[in-house]
């Protein structure tokens, strides 16, 4: 059975202490920190191992253990082509980067080279994130845009990244990029060509959250067949597509939780992802990280969702058989 955790991204407005006890009464096994708020401080995880050690003693005092840390937010902008106003006052980023996108990105890229550090002195061995992309804004192909246009946006990606793989290496951690739109990575074919990129260097992988595939029309399950060595860690999120002839796919600028999108986030088990089939596929391929729910849900109450989800992920996760079942027939 894989061990149950809650990323922390949306409850960075609760302080650790207050959160720790919180999520280990809906009967969690741990977290995986968030790299803002006051969860975790990469810098000062970087440096500091005591630091390390008193957010750990946060979590242990409610019986809580980290598997995995995620820096989705400074990740975003360091491939992000603007880093305009909307990533202004983004995660940890100092407010003296503000309106300055090359300061965003310099910070990013050593926030993600520092989540390596704080990973290895937490013990942990995996680090869940974003990477932005240059060519996001490119998806459809007008005004026209040439293959090179794409294959450039790639080189681009590997030229950033590169140096930040070789923290990770030198850490012994592995980056795990969670495939969602707006990432270098956004289906199954982007993420071969990201692992192609990079010249599949083992400390890049895949952090398989099924959500942001479904809504695509992706198989979730057919994504971690091709990619079977590279998931890394797993998000447990729902989604739900909602057309009826009127709504579109692309979701008409209608913000998260809003009537007449085409599809949402909903809490783990009331969507349209078959997690039983993503279980299995899990077992088959030797998983054995954490199931880390990501709560998202407009139309729900967070603390009945995130308790909920626990109580759904403990119900869907079961061990991969170690005996065949007609063994039993031989004589």
């Amino acid at each position: 059975m894989h061990p149950v955790t809650i990323f922390t991204g949306q409850w960075a407005d609760l302080p650790l202490k207050e959160l720790a006890p919180k999520i280990a009464s809906f009967g969690y096994d741990g977290l995986e920190l968030a790299c803002w708020g006051d969860h975790m401080d990469v810098i000062q995880a970087a440096k500091s191992k005591k630091y390390c050690k008193d957010q750990l003693a946060i979590l242990a005092k409610s019986g809580l253990k980290c598997w995995a840390i995620s820096n989705h937010l400074a990740g975003q902008m360091v491939c992000d082509p603007n880093n305009d106003s909307r990533s202004d006052n983004f995660g940890s980023l100092p407010k003296s980067c503000n309106g300055n996108a090359e300061k965003k990105r310099a910070w990013a890229v050593e926030s993600m080279k520092a989540s390596a550090h704080a990973a290895k002195n937490l013990g942990i061995k995996v680090v869940n994130g974003f990477t932005g992309s240059p060519i996001w804004h490119m998806l459809y192909s007008f005004p026209p845009v040439s293959d090179k246009m794409i294959d450039d946006g790639f080189k681009y990606f590997a030229d950033m990244w590169n140096p930040i793989l070789d923290e990770f290496d030198k850490c012994g951690v592995k980056f795990a990029l969670e495939v969602h739109p707006t990432e270098i990575a956004f289906d199954l074919y982007t993420a071969k060509r990201a692992l192609e990129a990079i010249g599949y260097r083992e400390a890049f992988g895949f952090n398989f959250d099924p959500s942001h595939l479904l809504w695509q029309g992706v198989d979730p399950v057919e994504f971690i067949r091709a990619f079977p060595d590279r998931i890394y860690h797993v998000h447990i999120k729902d989604a739900k597509v909602t057309l009826d002839g009127r709504t579109g796919i692309l979701s008409s600028h209608i913000n998260f939780g809003q009537p007449n999108r085409g599809w949402d986030f909903r809490s783990p088990g009331h969507g349209g992802v078959n997690f039983e089939e993503i279980i299995r596929e899990l077992n088959r391929i030797k998983y054995e990280g954490p199931l880390s729910v990501e709560w998202e849900d407009s139309g729900m109450n967070r603390e009945y969702g995130a308790k909920d989800a626990c109580a759904f992920v403990r119900k869907i996760d079961f061990p991969a058989s170690d005996i065949a079942f007609d063994a039993a027939f031989e004589r």
